[in-house]
């Protein structure tokens, strides 16, 4: 039996004094541990005698064997390196319990203050990192005598991470999961190891994307997508060869050609011809305009389009001031093509590193992961469906969100004062319609009114309909379009907020960062306008920083990767009378030579204050 490490026991009490004076006789060869490690250990005798019995390979049968096991991972110590031995043997038996047991510790973990939960994550992460990559090889023992460290801690770091899904908010944010040392990865030997357990059998951390940041798991995503676009432009070199014709640098990219005054028709009738060259390296010509494109057309067909399809007018999207998002109309259309195009530029957008400046709400992403791998041959599995709440409405419809949360919380007679059934009223076209919240087979007839008693499946009756049935259609093909182009065992390993932040960048931006990145045309770093201008715009507020990085890039967040990713261009011009403009297909800032500071500030707020869409272009 374990010594429950509950109870106050001096460091030699229940232990012979062969046990305390000598541990390496109880414990594993392969520890080698140095003697600062040995007096270490003497401090915890709770870890020496579950080292022994790690020797014997018992395993625990109670629940007081696990909470000892419990107790012991609390140990505040096993932050320092000299304890990395030890904490790797405790984390190997944890990880080797029953699923059983294994459902006990998860939920005792979400037990746990949020503030030591969050040290035990970063004691074992710590681990991984050491032992990944050492500062003292010396101090550890052989890589080739304890190969089970890092599965055996990213187990347990499976188990802590359940826990902490568990919470709604949960205990710590998911980003702590996160091990940047990881980054420094052969990432797609991981990958190729995940993808093919036959050929590579063993452990790969994509077996856990947890763990993985965004930008490595960006980075998996795009050498996929890079290795793809090679596939496909090698088939059609060969398929040129075949039919003996002679091969043109055309083919090894997907073309599309668009007149602007018919930018969405051109735009859906060259996605649907080229369906099969969706895996290529986007080229965008505009008809009658010359020009090569090196990025900046490519980004410019992407802005001018987004710009079109979610404005109120065309219809496909609703906007909702409070909650600054955009969802899908729930009117039905002839045919949902144009979704499908939304779905495929989001889609090229990820697979082409364009940051697009849509604003959908996070239960899209969910809706777009559901599932994350389109169901092979069967065109009528359902998808884009997710179990979703009341909290997902509130982002997307807040007024009824209140409304519905304002009837769960009624102490009152529901049914008296409210008469309400299980119906619901929408507008479509300017015409009211009524729809049932019951499946066809329910017993009870659509009027079935609403109770104390079930109004809880009524509220979650009509979040369902609100959020996946009624736009289920639309969702669909938005689905399908996304995945005509990112479809990619990569997407699995891939959290609903990542794909967010893959297609819409990162909020979280520093000018201070934009500053060094920024190059200069006409002026130097020196020249007491650029002086000024960095002045000026460092003195802002927040808000108003976002929308002069909205006015000058087409959009107020940033690559995954930061701020260094980005090129920004301040170009001179000799007009003092002119506002600031910009170029945002270029992140491209044409500033006047302004000689005084205040009107710098001046013509500076009016341009950004007075910019609409994507900026004066």
């Amino acid at each position: 039996m374990y010594m429950s490490p509950t109870k106050h026991m001096s460091p030699t009490k229940h232990m012979s004094p062969t046990m305390y004076m000598s541990p390496t006789k109880h414990m594993s060869p392969t520890m080698h541990m140095s003697p600062t490690m040995y007096m270490s250990l003497t401090m915890y005798p709770g870890t020496i005698l579950l080292l022994r019995n790690d020797t014997k390979r018992q395993r625990p049968h109670t629940k007081d064997d696990l909470r000892a096991y419990f107790v012991l991972l609390l140990n505040p110590q096993f932050h320092n390196m000299l304890t990395h031995v030890v904490f790797a043997h405790l984390l190997r038996q944890i990880a080797a319990l029953p699923d059983h047991d294994h459902h006990f510790l998860v939920h005792w973990f979400k037990k746990i203050k949020s503030s030591k939960f969050l040290q035990l994550v970063q004691n074992i992460q710590s681990l991984v990192s050491v032992r990944l990559f050492p500062p003292k090889p010396d101090d550890l023992p052989p890589m080739s005598k304890c190969t089970w460290w890092i599965p055996s801690a990213t187990r347990v770091l499976a188990l802590l991470n359940a826990a902490n899904n568990l919470w709604n908010p949960s205990l710590v944010p998911y980003t702590a999961f996160h091990n940047s040392t990881l980054d420094h990865l052969d990432l797609m030997s991981e990958y190729y190891a995940w993808q093919n357990p036959a050929s590579s059998p063993g452990f790969s951390f994509c077996q856990y994307p947890f763990i993985l940041s965004l930008a490595a798991k960006r980075e998996i995503l795009q050498r996929d997508s890079e290795q793809q676009m090679i596939v496909m432009a090698r088939r059609s070199l060969v398929a040129k060869v075949q039919r003996r014709q002679l091969p043109d640098i055309g083919m090894l990219f997907l073309n599309i050609t668009v007149r602007r005054a018919h930018l969405v028709s051109d735009s859906l009738n060259e996605i649907a011809r080229k369906q099969h060259d969706l895996k290529k390296k986007l080229k965008v010509t505009f008809a009658g305009e010359p020009g090569l494109d090196m990025g900046g057309l490519t980004k410019e067909w992407f802005l001018l389009l987004v710009r079109q399809v979610f404005q109120q007018d065309y219809g496909m999207f609703t906007y909702d001031k409070k909650a600054h998002t955009y969802w899908f109309s729930s009117a039905p259309c002839e045919s949902y093509q144009e979704f499908n195009l939304v779905g495929v530029l989001m889609g090229l957008a990820v697979y082409n590193s364009i940051i697009l400046d849509i604003r959908f709400p996070p239960c899209c992403f969910r809706k777009l992961l559901s599932p994350a791998v389109v169901p092979y041959d069967n065109p009528s599995a359902v998808v884009g469906v997710a179990n979703l709440t009341l909290n997902d409405l509130r982002v997307v419809q807040p007024d009824i969100a209140r409304g519905l949360k304002e009837l769960l919380e009624y102490e009152g007679n529901v049914e008296e004062d409210f008469g309400l059934t299980f119906q619901i009223s929408y507008s479509e076209f300017g015409e009211t319609k009524t729809a049932s919240l019951l499946p066809e087979n329910a017993d009870k007839k659509d009027g079935a009114p609403v109770t104390n008693e079930n109004k809880k499946e009524y509220v979650q009756r009509y979040v369902n309909f609100l959020l996946n049935q009624a736009i289920y259609n639309q969702f669909k093909a938005f689905y399908h379009g996304f995945h005509s182009v990112c479809a990619s065992n990569a997407l699995i390993m891939l959290r609903p907020e990542e794909v967010d932040a893959l297609v819409c960048g990162s909020p979280q931006f520093s000018l201070s960062e934009l500053k060094k990145v920024a190059s200069y045309d006409g002026y130097s770093v020196d020249d007491p306008t650029i002086k000024n201008f960095w002045d000026v715009v460092m003195g802002l507020n927040k808000n108003m920083q976002k929308r002069l990085l909205r006015f000058t890039t087409g959009s107020d967040r940033i690559p995954i990767g930061g701020m260094k990713e980005m090129q920004f261009k301040i170009t001179r011009v000799g007009d003092v009378a002119m506002l600031p403009m910009a170029h945002t297909c270029f992140n491209q800032l044409i500033l006047p030579a302004y000689k005084h500071k205040k009107v710098l500030k001046q013509k500076l707020l009016i341009a950004i204050q007075n910019a609409e869409g994507f900026g004066l272009e």
